[in-house]
This record gives C-alpha cells, sequence and structure tokens, in this order.
C-alpha cells in the first residue's frame, strides 16, 4: 500500500496545537475577522476520540495547508466542556458529539452542522458475567443482577447530555422498556480516557462508549464485551458532527466549503488507507494510551463508520432532538432546518 507523504515541519508549525494563552491568542484573532476577507484563522475545538478521525487525518497529513487561512486547534475531553467554552463564540468549527452540538443551536449561538463525522458509533458493553446473564434473560438480567448483587447494574459514560449519555438512555427506555433512572445506575464519569480507566480497574459494571476503547478493553484482556450495538437498535445513529459559526458558515462560506471539501477527502483516506489512518489517530490520542496495532484493529470495528454526508444522520438526529428535548438538555425540540445546513456539502 502507497502511503500520503508525512507533513513537513513547516506544517506542523502552521498548526498550533494550542492550550492555554495561545488559545486565547487564537480566539482573538478569529474574533477580529469580519466579512469574507477578515477571517485569517479557523480555531477548531475537538476531541481524542476516533469519531473525530477526519480532524486527526487532516492535522497529520498537512491537508490544513490546502486552506487559505491557517488552522489552530484546541482538544477538549468531552463535548459538554466544548458547549461550556464556547459560550462566547469562540470557535468557528466544532467536532463533536451532536447533543452538544444542539445544545450550542438551543442556547442560541448561531451555528449549524455541516458535515457528519460517523454514524452507528457506540457499542454497549457489560462485564462479561452480566454479559452472560443478559444474553440469557435479556432485559430482566437487570433486577437479576440487583437481587443477586443488592445493588443496582452501573453504567459510567460520559458526562451527562452527551451522546454516549443520551444513546445509553435511549437504549435503556425505548429498546430495553426500562427506566433508566430508577433500574440502572448511570454515572458520568468525564471523557474516553475516564471511562476506559474505570472499565480496565473494575470500577464499573458496563458502559456506552465509542471505538477505540471497546478495542482498547479486549487488546488488555478487560472482562467485558459488547451487549448492544447503535446499529442494531437506532441505524444510522448520529455520533460526532462538525459544526460550524455562522460567522464562517456564511460570511466564509468559501473557507468553510474547503473545509467539507477536506473532511470528506479525509473521510476517504481512512477507508484508503487504515494502516496510515491508525498510525494518525495513535500520535493525535497518544501512543502510549492508543498503541498502533490497536489503533488499526479498532478501525476494523463496525462502530468506525466514518461518513461525511450529513444528510445520512437526519433520522437520527430527529430522534436525539426529541430525546434532548425531553431530558430538559434543550428548551425546544430542534428541527432539521435548525440543526443542518446541507448546502455546503450539496454543492461540492
Amino acid at each position: 500500500m502507497t502511503e500520503a507523504p508525512r507533513p513537513n515541519s513547516t506544517t506542523r508549525r502552521r498548526f498550533l496545537q494550542t492550550t492555554g494563552l495561545a488559545a486565547t491568542a487564537g480566539f482573538a484573532g478569529c474574533l477580529g475577522g469580519s466579512g469574507g476577507s477578515g477571517l485569517d484563522e479557523l480555531n477548531v475545538a475537538y476531541m481524542p476520540i476516533y469519531p473525530d478521525m477526519q480532524y486527526f487525518v487532516m492535522q497529520e497529513e498537512g491537508m490544513f495547508d490546502q486552506l487559505s487561512v491557517s488552522v489552530s486547534g484546541k482538544k477538549f475531553s468531552d463535548g459538554p466542556s466544548i458547549v461550556q467554552a464556547s459560550a462566547k463564540g469562540d470557535f468557528d468549527v466544532m467536532m463533536f458529539g451532536i447533543v452538544p452540538a444542539m445544545i450550542i443551536v438551543d442556547k442560541g449561538i448561531p451555528a449549524k452542522i455541516t458535515a457528519a463525522n460517523i454514524q452507528n458509533a457506540m457499542k454497549v458493553l457489560a462485564n462479561d458475567e452480566f454479559a452472560a446473564m443478559f444474553d440469557e434473560h435479556g432485559k430482566e438480567a437487570f433486577a437479576r443482577f440487583e437481587e443477586q448483587k443488592g445493588r443496582k447494574f452501573t453504567f459510567g459514560t460520559f458526562p451527562p447530555g452527551s451522546v454516549p449519555d443520551i444513546l445509553l438512555r435511549y437504549w435503556v427506555q425505548n429498546t430495553l422498556g426500562l427506566d433508566p433512572e430508577s433500574d440502572v445506575n448511570i454515572k458520568g464519569l468525564g471523557g474516553a480516557a475516564a471511562v476506559q480507566q474505570a472499565l480496565l480497574s473494575n470500577k464499573i459494571d458496563g458502559t456506552s462508549i465509542m471505538e477505540p476503547v471497546p478495542t482498547v478493553v479486549e487488546a488488555n484482556d478487560a472482562p467485558f464485551q459488547s451487549i448492544a450495538w447503535a446499529g442494531d437498535f437506532m441505524p444510522g445513529q448520529p455520533a460526532a458532527v462538525t459544526l460550524m459559526h455562522d460567522r464562517l458558515r456564511e460570511e466564509n462560506r468559501e473557507v468553510a466549503s474547503e473545509f467539507v471539501r477536506l473532511h470528506q477527502e479525509a473521510t476517504q483516506f481512512v477507508a484508503d488507507n487504515p494502516q496510515t489512518a491508525a498510525e494518525h489517530a495513535s500520535t493525535v490520542i497518544g501512543e502510549s494510551a492508543l498503541p498502533v496495532e490497536t489503533a488499526r484493529a479498532a478501525l476494523d470495528s463496525r462502530a468506525s463508520d466514518f461518513i461525511t454526508n450529513p444528510h445520512d444522520i437526519e433520522g437520527g438526529a430527529k430522534i436525539f432532538a426529541d430525546y434532548a428535548q425531553t431530558l430538559g438538555k434543550t428548551e425546544a425540540q430542534l428541527t432539521v432546518d435548525e440543526l443542518f445546513d446541507y448546502g455546503i456539502y450539496d454543492d461540492l
């Protein structure tokens, strides 16, 4: 397999992995722009998770050099943290879960989804003992577990309002017909690293999580296995998306189109060059946490279904919008028109 060349040192200097004061300086540059010619830097919020794989590829392959503006990225552990940091509208592009994206739109920050990153990304994991019980008794396994252990089955996942959290609650309530508040215990642990550590140390009974965590757990021989996959109970389940602020999406439409085009190229790159994509994921997430061979194995998971076309997640987005409003995560039940700008992708 012929791999694309790695970015040179100039590319890496142009791309700023911003934290702290460096990030603040980048925000100031972005907010200073007005109109089509005023934007000279894209500020991107992202997460070190597989649903943001396109970002890893664009960064590591030097694709950002093709843009007419420079790029400054800031890493966050979870979507709710990006929501909090976005209160002032500091980011031009946010690559994170669709539920936090809905919360931002609901808060009145002018932004819309211009691309999907992945679909069917969530797996529900349980320890081996419970998995065998669930295989035999189905949803009744949760009551049996409580009778035997004297406590409710404990899921640990991302914070309340995140995609893994809401997807888990949807599965418990709508697929199993149980009450996520009274029949199980759902704890918000933080980001993927916190969930992974809780699984490896057997501090939780199960989780709702995306790759590469399930593959990392398997590679470490931790006693957990998948008992449900989003693609089975919510085909086309939306996960991470690319949300664009209106100052980019409307006022700098050409740059917005360039970014979505690169996003689409990155999606295709993952399909054509899985080994190199795995190396990039290992680099961005951290090789000690995600060795290349584990990163490569995670790409073979059915939960690693990378896409760009935002139309593909429309049905699932309607379900999530309804559920987010029911849970009180958004005040309004957002419509497709309020959430999506299909025009940029459709015009590619």
